[in-house]
Protein backbone atom coordinates (compact mmCIF):
# COMPACT_ATOMS: atom_id res chain seq x y z
CA UNK A 1 0.00 0.00 0.00
CA UNK A 2 1.48 3.72 -1.24
CA UNK A 3 1.42 5.96 1.60
CA UNK A 4 1.85 9.95 1.07
CA UNK A 5 3.81 11.76 3.18
CA UNK A 6 4.02 15.71 3.58
CA UNK A 7 7.08 17.56 5.19
CA UNK A 8 7.49 21.09 6.28
CA UNK A 9 10.15 22.94 7.85
CA UNK A 10 10.46 26.73 9.13
CA UNK A 11 13.99 27.63 10.54
CA UNK A 12 12.30 28.75 13.88
CA UNK A 13 9.51 28.70 15.98
CA UNK A 14 8.19 31.92 15.79
CA UNK A 15 7.28 31.64 11.44
CA UNK A 16 4.91 29.91 10.60
CA UNK A 17 4.04 27.16 8.60
CA UNK A 18 0.63 27.48 7.10
CA UNK A 19 1.90 28.73 3.45
CA UNK A 20 3.17 24.83 3.67
CA UNK A 21 0.41 23.39 5.21
CA UNK A 22 -1.90 25.03 2.38
CA UNK A 23 0.21 23.59 0.04
CA UNK A 24 0.63 20.10 1.23
CA UNK A 25 -4.13 20.56 2.06
CA UNK A 26 -4.27 19.65 -1.98
CA UNK A 27 -2.54 16.24 -1.92
CA UNK A 28 -4.50 12.81 0.02
CA UNK A 29 -1.94 13.15 3.42
CA UNK A 30 -2.75 11.62 6.72
CA UNK A 31 -2.41 13.82 9.25
CA UNK A 32 -0.76 11.20 10.80
CA UNK A 33 1.94 11.26 7.77
CA UNK A 34 2.35 15.36 8.04
CA UNK A 35 5.93 15.96 9.67
CA UNK A 36 6.73 19.48 10.79
CA UNK A 37 10.35 20.52 12.06
CA UNK A 38 11.11 24.06 13.50
CA UNK A 39 14.96 23.78 12.47
CA UNK A 40 17.33 25.31 10.70
CA UNK A 41 18.03 23.50 7.12
CA UNK A 42 21.56 23.55 7.53
CA UNK A 43 21.49 19.87 7.97
CA UNK A 44 19.47 16.74 8.25
CA UNK A 45 19.77 16.45 12.26
CA UNK A 46 16.16 16.96 12.48
CA UNK A 47 13.52 15.02 14.34
CA UNK A 48 10.21 14.85 12.56
CA UNK A 49 12.94 14.39 9.35
CA UNK A 50 14.01 11.26 10.86
CA UNK A 51 10.76 10.17 11.72
CA UNK A 52 9.52 10.56 8.07
CA UNK A 53 13.06 8.60 6.90
CA UNK A 54 12.09 5.93 9.67
CA UNK A 55 8.40 4.96 8.06
CA UNK A 56 9.15 5.57 4.07
CA UNK A 57 8.91 2.56 1.94
CA UNK A 58 9.31 1.31 -1.13
CA UNK A 59 6.35 3.00 -3.77
CA UNK A 60 5.47 5.77 -0.88
CA UNK A 61 5.60 9.43 -1.90
CA UNK A 62 7.01 12.43 0.54
CA UNK A 63 5.62 15.71 -0.92
CA UNK A 64 7.10 19.18 0.50
CA UNK A 65 6.79 22.45 -0.57
CA UNK A 66 10.33 23.46 -2.36
CA UNK A 67 13.50 22.38 -2.36
CA UNK A 68 14.91 24.28 0.70
CA UNK A 69 12.06 23.21 2.86
CA UNK A 70 13.65 19.70 2.63
CA UNK A 71 16.97 21.53 3.66
CA UNK A 72 19.95 24.27 2.62
CA UNK A 73 23.02 21.76 2.28
CA UNK A 74 24.17 20.92 -1.48
CA UNK A 75 25.27 17.82 -0.49
CA UNK A 76 23.21 16.48 1.80
CA UNK A 77 20.09 17.93 -0.05
CA UNK A 78 21.47 15.47 -2.89
CA UNK A 79 22.20 12.41 -0.36
CA UNK A 80 19.06 12.72 1.24
CA UNK A 81 17.21 12.59 -2.69
CA UNK A 82 19.14 9.54 -3.11
CA UNK A 83 18.58 7.56 0.23
CA UNK A 84 14.62 8.48 -0.36
CA UNK A 85 14.13 7.80 -4.30
CA UNK A 86 17.20 5.15 -4.82
CA UNK A 87 17.95 3.55 -1.38
CA UNK A 88 14.55 2.89 0.13
CA UNK A 89 12.46 3.44 -3.62
CA UNK A 90 10.13 5.61 -2.39
CA UNK A 91 9.45 8.87 -4.66
CA UNK A 92 9.64 13.08 -4.09
CA UNK A 93 6.77 15.68 -5.31
CA UNK A 94 8.45 19.09 -4.98
CA UNK A 95 5.26 21.25 -5.48
CA UNK A 96 6.72 24.49 -6.61
CA UNK A 97 9.19 22.47 -9.16
CA UNK A 98 7.36 20.24 -11.08
CA UNK A 99 10.31 18.86 -12.89
CA UNK A 100 10.74 17.66 -9.42
CA UNK A 101 8.39 14.88 -9.08
CA UNK A 102 10.40 11.41 -9.23
CA UNK A 103 6.39 10.08 -9.84
CA UNK A 104 6.11 10.75 -13.06
CA UNK A 105 9.13 9.64 -15.74
CA UNK A 106 10.97 6.89 -14.65
CA UNK A 107 12.82 6.54 -17.62
CA UNK A 108 16.66 7.74 -18.11
CA UNK A 109 15.88 11.25 -19.71
CA UNK A 110 13.23 11.69 -17.02
CA UNK A 111 16.06 10.80 -13.98
CA UNK A 112 18.53 12.52 -15.82
CA UNK A 113 16.49 15.99 -16.08
CA UNK A 114 15.21 15.29 -12.05
CA UNK A 115 18.53 15.20 -10.95
CA UNK A 116 19.86 17.94 -13.16
CA UNK A 117 17.44 19.95 -11.87
CA UNK A 118 17.54 19.01 -8.26
CA UNK A 119 21.40 19.49 -8.48
CA UNK A 120 21.05 23.33 -9.71
CA UNK A 121 18.15 23.70 -6.88
CA UNK A 122 20.28 22.62 -4.33
CA UNK A 123 23.03 24.52 -5.02
CA UNK A 124 20.96 27.76 -5.18
CA UNK A 125 19.57 26.74 -1.99
CA UNK A 126 23.18 26.59 -0.20
CA UNK A 127 24.29 29.75 -1.87
CA UNK A 128 21.19 31.34 -0.37
CA UNK A 129 21.81 30.27 2.96
CA UNK A 130 25.07 31.51 2.61
CA UNK A 131 24.33 34.62 1.79
CA UNK A 132 21.76 35.40 4.51
CA UNK A 133 24.74 34.21 6.92
CA UNK A 134 26.71 37.04 5.36
CA UNK A 135 24.17 39.47 5.88
CA UNK A 136 23.70 38.17 9.04
CA UNK A 137 27.33 38.81 9.66
CA UNK A 138 27.34 42.47 7.65
CA UNK A 139 24.27 43.57 9.95
CA UNK A 140 25.77 42.91 12.72
CA UNK A 141 29.11 44.38 12.07
CA UNK A 142 27.11 47.16 10.73
CA UNK A 143 24.92 47.71 14.21
CA UNK A 144 28.29 47.23 16.67
CA UNK A 145 30.08 49.99 14.47
CA UNK A 146 26.40 51.89 15.50
CA UNK A 147 27.48 51.26 18.89
CA UNK A 148 24.85 48.24 19.41
CA UNK A 149 25.67 46.26 22.31
CA UNK A 150 24.91 42.25 21.94
CA UNK A 151 25.01 40.17 24.72
CA UNK A 152 23.24 39.71 27.84
CA UNK A 153 23.21 43.22 30.11
CA UNK A 154 25.93 43.66 33.06
CA UNK A 155 24.24 43.55 36.00
CA UNK A 156 25.93 46.10 38.40
CA UNK A 157 26.50 44.93 42.43
CA UNK A 158 24.75 46.40 44.79
CA UNK A 159 25.99 48.71 47.51
CA UNK A 160 25.42 46.38 50.05
CA UNK A 161 27.14 43.41 48.24
CA UNK A 162 30.17 43.53 50.86
CA UNK A 163 27.86 43.03 53.77
CA UNK A 164 26.40 40.02 52.20
CA UNK A 165 29.59 38.40 50.64
CA UNK A 166 31.09 38.71 54.56
CA UNK A 167 28.20 36.68 55.60
CA UNK A 168 28.18 34.09 52.91
CA UNK A 169 32.02 33.71 54.11
CA UNK A 170 31.40 33.53 57.65
CA UNK A 171 28.59 30.64 56.53
CA UNK A 172 26.01 32.78 58.24
CA UNK A 173 24.03 32.71 54.49
CA UNK A 174 23.62 29.95 52.08
CA UNK A 175 24.78 30.38 48.38
CA UNK A 176 20.63 30.24 47.36
CA UNK A 177 19.70 33.04 50.16
CA UNK A 178 22.85 35.12 49.65
CA UNK A 179 22.22 35.16 45.68
CA UNK A 180 18.08 35.95 46.65
CA UNK A 181 19.04 38.58 49.03
CA UNK A 182 20.87 40.38 46.07
CA UNK A 183 18.44 39.97 43.79
CA UNK A 184 20.35 37.63 40.95
CA UNK A 185 20.16 34.28 40.09
CA UNK A 186 23.04 31.94 41.80
CA UNK A 187 25.03 31.93 38.44
CA UNK A 188 25.37 35.48 38.38
CA UNK A 189 26.31 35.03 42.64
CA UNK A 190 29.02 33.06 41.51
CA UNK A 191 30.07 34.93 38.48
CA UNK A 192 30.82 37.77 40.84
CA UNK A 193 32.55 35.97 43.73
CA UNK A 194 35.39 34.81 41.12
CA UNK A 195 35.75 38.22 39.97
Amino acid sequence: MVNNFGYIRVSTKDQNDDRQKFSLDQYDIPKKNLYTDKLSGKDFNRPAYKRMIKRLKNGDVVYVKSIDRLGRNYEEIIDQWKLITKKIGADIVVIDMPLLNTTRSKDLLGTFISDLVLQLLSFVAQNERENIRQRQAEGIEAAKKRGVKFGPTPINKPDYYSEVIRLFNKKQITTKEAADMLNVSISTFYRWRKK
